[in-house]
C-alpha cells in the first residue's frame, strides 16, 4: 500500500527552503540537484551562475568552467532546455540524445549531407573547434570548403543536441566542440549496455523531482522536455512510487497533490532542518522557480521571467531576480553589471513586506555577497528607488572600499 504524506504551505516552505539552500560547494550542487539550467543572457552572469551563488558561499561569476571544462566533473547537455550536468550521466543520457537525433538528422544534417562530415573531419584533424573556424575560410585553406554561417552553426549545434559533438570548453560564450570521447571521462564514457527506455524514464523523471525537490505531476510541459508523453510520464511515476522511489504529497488545506523524492523526507524532520537566514537572489531559471503554479501555491508569489516579452507588456523589467529571505520570497529587482559597476535598476518589496533592522541587515550583506560573486567594483542605485535601499549599499561600498555611483 502507499503512504502519502500531507505537510501545511509553511511546512513545503521550509522544506524547500532548507533543500535548496543548505550551502554546499559546486559538486554538491549537481550532486543535490542534478541539473542547472543554462542560458546565454547575462546581465548579472548567467543563470547558471545565478544558481550557483545563491548556493555556493563566496562563488564567482564562470566559477563553473573549471569543473566543466579542466575538471570534467559536468558537461554541456540538452536536458531542461540547455543545462549543465554531471559526467557521470552520459550514458543515461544517451536515451535523450537518442530522442532528438531523428528530428536533426531529418531537418537539418540530411537537407546537407556534405556539410557534417567536412565539419567532423576538421575537427578530428585539428582538435576543438568552434563555429568561427569554419565561418573563416582563410583559416582553412580551401576558398569554396564552408556554406554561411547560420547554416555551419545549425549543423554544429544539431551534432551537440544528437552527442555526436560535445562542448571542449567556450569562449567568451561561444561552444568549441569536440568528439566526445576526448572529452568525456572514461569511467563515464565506457559503461555497460544501456538501460531499457522504461528505466531511462523512470530516471529521467525522477530526475526532475530532484531538481525542483517537491514537483507538480501535472507541472507546466516545459518542466518535462526529455520525459516523454503524458502517458509515459504518468506509467513512470506510478512505477516510481510502487518502487518507493517516489512519495506522494498532499500541500495545503486544498490537499494539492506533489511528489518528493523518499530520500529527501529526512530533510521534514531533521532537528537541525532550519532554513538558512542569508537573502538570496535567484537566477530567472533557478529549479526552485520551474514549477509558477506551485510557486503560487506554496510560497504565494507570482513570477514570470519577462526577459523576451516586449517593453510595453513588462510588468516588473528585462531581467528581474526574486529575493529570497529565510523561507520566502519578500521581493524582486533588476540589476545590471556595467563594466565593473553593478547597478540596481528598481526594488519592489511583495505587497505584505514591511522592512525592518533584520531584513536591512540581511539586504546588506545580500548586497555585499553579489558584489563579490559579480567582481564588481562599485555600486549605482537608481535615484527613485527607497533611501534605506541606498543607506544599505553606502555600507557595502564603505566594508569593500567601494564608491557609491
Amino acid at each position: 500500500m502507499v503512504t502519502s504524506i500531507s505537510l501545511s504551505q509553511e511546512e513545503a516552505r521550509r522544506f524547500l527552503a532548507t533543500y535548496h539552500f543548505t550551502s554546499t560547494d559546486l559538486p554538491g550542487v549537481f550532486t543535490r540537484l542534478g541539473t542547472v539550467q543554462y542560458d546565454p543572457l547575462k546581465p548579472v552572469g548567467r543563470n547558471a551562475d545565478l544558481v550557483l551563488q545563491a548556493r555556493v558561499p563566496g562563488y564567482q561569476v564562470d566559477d563553473w568552467e573549471q569543473a566543466a571544462y579542466t575538471e570534467r566533473l559536468i558537461y554541456d547537455a540538452w536536458d531542461k532546455q540547455a543545462c549543465l550536468v554531471p559526467a557521470s550521466d552520459w550514458v543515461m543520457r544517451s536515451h535523450t540524445r537518442e530522442m532528438y537525433k531523428p528530428y536533426h538528422d531529418r531537418e537539418i544534417m540530411q537537407a546537407d549531407p556534405q556539410l557534417a562530415p567536412m565539419l567532423l573531419a576538421a575537427i578530428d584533424a585539428r582538435g576543438p573547434l568552434s563555429s568561427l573556424e569554419f565561418e573563416d575560410r582563410r583559416s582553412m585553406g580551401d576558398q569554396n570548403s564552408w556554406y554561411g554561417q547560420t547554416r555551419t552553426k545549425r549543423i554544429l549545434r544539431a551534432m551537440w543536441v544528437s552527442g555526436v559533438l560535445v562542448t571542449h570548453h567556450r569562449q567568451s560564450g561561444r561552444h568549441y566542440y569536440d568528439r566526445p570521447e576526448r572529452v568525456i571521462p572514461t569511467l563515464h564514457y565506457q559503461q555497460d549496455p544501456l538501460p531499457d527506455t522504461e528505466a531511462y524514464h523512470r530516471w529521467i523523471i525522477a530526475r526532475r523531482f530532484q531538481a525542483v525537490g517537491l514537483l507538480r505531476p501535472n507541472a507546466e510541459a516545459c518542466i518535462w522536455s526529455g520525459c516523454g508523453d503524458s502517458a509515459t510520464r504518468k506509467q513512470a511515476i506510478a512505477q516510481l512510487v510502487e518502487m518507493g522511489i517516489l512519495t506522494p504529497v498532499h500541500v495545503g488545506e486544498k490537499k494539492w497533490l506533489y511528489y518528493i523524492l523518499t530520500e529527501l523526507l529526512p530533510y521534514l524532520t531533521a532537528p537541525t532542518a532550519e532554513p538558512d537566514p542569508r537573502m538570496r537572489f535567484l537566477g530567472p531559471l533557478d529549479s526552485m522557480l520551474w514549477d509558477r503554479k506551485a510557486l503560487q501555491q506554496i510560497f504565494g508569489f507570482d513570477y514570470l521571467w519577462e526577459v523576451y516579452k516586449p517593453l510595453a507588456q513588462r510588468r516588473w523589467g528585462y531581467y528581474v531576480l526574486p529575493v529570497f529571505f529565510k523561507d520566502r520570497f519578500i521581493g524582486r529587482f533588476d540589476s545590471r553589471l556595467n563594466g565593473h559597476t553593478w547597478t540596481i535598476l528598481n526594488w519592489w518589496w511583495e505587497e505584505d513586506i514591511r522592512p525592518d533592522a533584520e531584513l536591512y541587515d540581511a539586504l546588506t550583506n545580500a548586497m555585499r555577497n553579489f558584489m563579490h560573486y559579480l567582481r564588481a567594483q562599485a555600486i549605482q542605485i537608481d535615484a527613485q528607488i527607497e533611501p534605506q535601499i541606498h543607506t544599505c549599499a553606502r555600507a557595502v561600498a564603505l566594508n569593500i572600499s567601494a564608491p557609491v555611483l
